[in-house]
């Protein structure tokens, strides 16, 4: 009995020991990353889950990210509007097979869908039925840090979308790739498989995406198949606007905006809607019956919603393009003449709150844009009711950050767009970290802002720019971690909009506004949640304070009802704001100079 529990401690001292030095093999940068001109010590950011070294590099230098910003190394959108031009004559010369393929990626819609339309055109051009595909990637998933929120909302609306093509007798075919490096064979696979020689998706901007597509349109055509992938997720794709001085691309806001604008007046056909495919000819449901039977499958393993959590996600965010277009209309209808007054007040229905059909595609941010200006005085994007221009405008935001994103490709590995700013100290307090996590920093407004995203999946947008400031600025907490945190729990998690977001408030994206721009949590609550009614609805603890300017709901232990705070439970602040103000200041002083030093 002795011998057995001394060799069972053998093993289990030997297997620790072996898993620690996995561990530590893993997180070793390998030879092929080991060049110091390209990739920085991030050990810190691979420890604290910043950089994912399972799918990703190491962070690059800033030498290497200027190089991308003087145009010294070639971008990804470049690579890829290479390979579109260097195979067009030869991609219009493949002939049509047996079908033509929609591959559904972030678009999950019928209407206004401009690479379904074209792959529907193709297939009535040559009298051939069209196949919508869409393809599982558990490792996508994983690597883009998306919620199972999110993962759930896709898959139940890729059930709406399935029963919607089916009464246009189209198939949708779903399969699981295990691999996410398989996704381009797998493709060139089915297309053998179906007899395919053309397939055409749309357009995504993220560094993975666009090399993957690149790739896809040099190969699919040594295999006899047209690959097309066309801009359809702006409303003005990347590219098409520059600015007047230098030719490049903005990287200020407000002038991108007014040229965004002029371009939309002068081009009033591209906010044309792209109408549903047409119906497939009857005989497409038995020469590819299987593909109609085909199930929507369940979220992968690491993916997976409770019991409890499905049903509240479901129950909150029906799926699908006809909800999107139904909370659009009664937006539109009900609630934008009075927008720019009040969409910063969390507490109100003020908003359209579409940004989850947004981000997986069941709604265009194009047909946003027509539909508002349907409904303004003016047909022009810059004129008319001020409140539909202001809500044109935060619709906007969301291009912009996807041209960003196109122009400056290193934002999405882990790099600001300030490549300076790494030079910050930051902190990676745990025990910080966690308490804004878990809504109990002891500052109202945070908190609240926190505890609706973890029971919602959704966070206002006042809110995200709070808690973002407190964590960079009140906590200096490495703004990336609240990055990645947002995009696990976020059931409208977009990468482009969610880093612009965090750029922004953390003073390290594209912004003029410079470093010591701290919010004041404190006056950012009495301004945006006067009465409470917010933080009363998700901090429980604090309900029975008063609220208005100097109420205690706004700070608790700071206006005399700490013992409310203290009996049920709500925690004293972790930080006090003027020290924490004081210490970011110097902390990004700092920081700046060793970058220009």
């Amino acid at each position: 009995m002795a011998l057995t529990k001394l060799t069972a401690a053998v093993n289990s001292k030997r297997k620790a020991v072996e898993d620690l030095l996995t561990s530590i093999k893993r997180a070793r940068p390998s030879e092929k990353f080991s060049d110091r001109s390209r990739y920085k010590d991030s050990m810190q950011e691979e420890n604290n889950g910043i950089v994912l070294r399972e799918f990703y590099p190491p962070e690059m230098t800033n030498e290497r990210a200027k190089q991308y910003v003087a145009g010294v190394v070639e971008r990804p959108i470049e690579t890829l509007e290479k390979a579109i031009l260097e195979t067009k004559e030869d991609r219009e010369n493949v002939r049509v097979r047996n079908a033509v393929v929609h591959w559904f990626k972030c678009d999950l819609r019928t209407r206004d869908n401009k690479g379904l339309h074209l792959a529907s055109e193709k297939a009535k051009s040559e009298g051939v039925p069209l196949i919508a595909m869409y393809l599982v990637s558990p490792q996508d998933f994983q690597a883009h840090l998306t919620s199972p929120a999110r993962v759930d909302f896709i898959l139940r609306s890729l059930e709406v979308l399935k029963a919607d093509l089916s009464e246009l007798d189209i198939p949708l075919y779903v399969e699981t790739v295990e691999k996410r490096k398989q996704i381009p064979h797998r493709i060139m696979e089915l297309c053998e498989k179906w007899g395919v020689s053309h397939i055409f998706c749309n357009t995504e901007y993220e560094v993975d995406e666009l090399r993957r597509e690149a790739a896809l349109t040099r190969n699919c055509l040594q295999k006899g198949i047209a690959f097309a992938t066309v801009p359809d997720t702006c409303v003005v794709s990347p590219g098409e606007l520059s600015s007047k001085g230098t030719g490049g691309q903005f990287a200020v806001y407000s002038p991108w905006f007014r040229a965004w604008c002029a371009y939309l007046n002068s081009h009033q056909s591209d906010l044309n809607e792209y109408p549903r495919p047409e119906k497939n000819p009857i005989s497409a449901r038995e020469c590819f019956k299987d593909l109609f039977e085909c199930l929507i499958p369940s979220a992968p393993p690491n993916k997976q919603l409770s019991v409890e959590e499905k049903k509240r996600f479901r129950s909150m965010w029906p799926p699908g393009e006809h909800e999107a277009a139904q909370r659009l209309q009664k937006f539109i209808s009900q609630r934008i003449n009075k927008y720019s007054e009040s969409r910063n007040l969390p507490a109100g229905n003020s908003t359209a709150v579409i940004s989850v059909h947004l981000a997986s595609g069941t709604l265009a941010a194009r047909t946003c844009i027509r539909e508002a200006r349907n409904a303004n005085t003016s047909k022009s994007m810059d004129a008319g009711n001020p409140n539909i221009m202001s809500w044109i405008s935060e619709i906007a935001w969301r291009d912009f950050y996807k041209h960003v994103l196109a122009h400056w490709p290193y934002i999405c590995m882990s790099k600001s767009f300030k490549p300076e700013y790494t030079d910050i100290h930051w902190e990676y307090n745990a025990e910080h970290f966690q308490a804004w996590t878990e809504g109990k920093t002891g500052y109202p407004i945070v908190d609240a802002a926190m505890r609706q995203l973890n029971h919602t999946g959704y966070m206002h947008n006042r809110c995200r720019m709070i808690v973002a400031s407190f964590l960079s600025k009140d906590l200096l907490i490495d703004w990336r971690m609240g990055e990645r945190y947002f995009m696990e729990h976020l059931i409208d998690g977009d990468f482009a909009s969610n880093n612009g977001g965090w750029g922004f408030s953390s003073s390290t994206g594209v912004d003029p506004q410079p470093y010591f721009r701290i919010f004041n949590p404190l006056l950012q609550s009495e301004k945006f949640d006067l009465d409470g009614a917010y933080i009363k609805k998700w901090v429980p603890e604090l309900r029975d304070l008063k609220g208005g300017k100097n109420g205690p709901v706004h700070d608790p232990y700071g206006r005399k009802a700490d013992n409310v705070a203290k009996k049920n439970g709500y925690p004293r602040p972790v930080v006090e704001h003027k020290f924490a103000r004081d210490r970011a200041l110097a902390r990004y002083k700092e920081g700046l100079a060793r970058a220009t030093a």
